[in-house]
């Protein structure tokens, strides 16, 4: 069934950017599909970033019952999916299911990564399978799920596709991975995902659909914190912020008007987040 009120789909809105972009879409006045693997609290398990880490089994906070409590506090409805952005049938079928309950997707945030081996893996330690992996969750399957989202905006002549990307993409390391730098697998991947959005950009704005890049700078995740990870990039000379600035980046571009103007490019959380003051106290004033 068809609603009236706008409908976002998140992927990876069990924590981090995911579950505050999905926060900030329902502040804007959407309903929010969500989706990602942990459906309950207590489920979420850090994975090793490189093979040469020691196995993991670190709980972290986070999950789709929480962000969709969450929601509904504020107001808004909010629909659970488990999906895996690693596995290609689960992606149809959650957006099957998100369609077959509401109807419409209006935004999609595309969010959601493969988060395991071979992310920070050096070069000579990287592992084929695992690069194919990451390609396939990080880029393949994220195009799959936008083919299957643009028909029906494009039926509407609007729409929002909003793409978490990363300066990895384009920027050389400072240091060697698991020294304040990034592995091959996960930046080709990021690469390549960056380019839908300029395609999308010259083949559907004129008929309503805007897509942005979002790069959200160096964030400290629930991930991060429980693994202790984001030291290295501290000691790099990354300043963090927290999942708040680019989700609340996410919410604008969904909704402003004078977003358009960044239609087809990167938008850099962090500047454009300070300019507009849409997170209240970050970034802490220097002393």
């Amino acid at each position: 069934m068809l609603r009236s009120t706008p409908v976002a789909f998140v992927t990876g809105a069990s924590r981090g950017i995911g579950r505050c972009g999905a926060l900030a879409l329902a502040r804007a006045g959407y309903d929010v599909v969500c989706t990602a693997r942990t459906v309950r609290e207590g489920e979420g398990r850090a994975a090793p970033s490189s093979v040469r880490d020691a196995a993991l089994d670190l709980a972290i906070p986070g999950s789709l019952e929480t962000t969709v409590a969450e929601i509904e506090a504020l107001g808004r409805q909010a629909l659970a999916i488990r999906l895996d952005i690693t596995d290609r049938v689960s992606i149809g079928m959650g957006y099957q299911q998100a369609i077959d309950t509401w109807g419409r997707i209006d935004v999609l945030f595309n969010n959601g990564i493969y988060q395991g081996p071979g992310t920070l893996d050096r070069f000579l330690d990287l592992q084929l399978d695992l690069a194919e992996k990451i390609i396939a969750g990080n880029y393949l399957n994220q195009l799959l799920l936008t083919q299957l989202v643009i028909p029906q905006m494009l039926e509407r002549g609007r729409g929002h596709v909003i793409n978490m990307t990363s300066a990895s993409a384009a920027d050389d390391p400072v240091a060697p991975a698991g020294a304040g730098g990034w592995g091959v697998g996960y930046s080709a991947s990021k690469a390549a995902f960056s380019r839908l959005v300029g395609i999308l950009h010259v083949e559907f704005f004129a008929r309503g659909v805007r897509a942005f890049n979002v790069d959200p700078g160096f964030v400290i995740t629930e991930k991060a914190k429980a693994t202790g990870s984001a030291q290295q990039f501290t000691d790099a000379g990354y300043h963090g912020a927290p999942p708040e600035v680019p989700g609340e980046i996410v919410g604008w571009l969904a909704s402003a008007p004078e977003a358009d103007e960044h239609a087809g490019t990167i938008v850099y959380a962090q500047r454009l987040c300070k300019k507009l003051g849409l997170v209240p106290g970050w970034p802490v004033p220097s002393r």
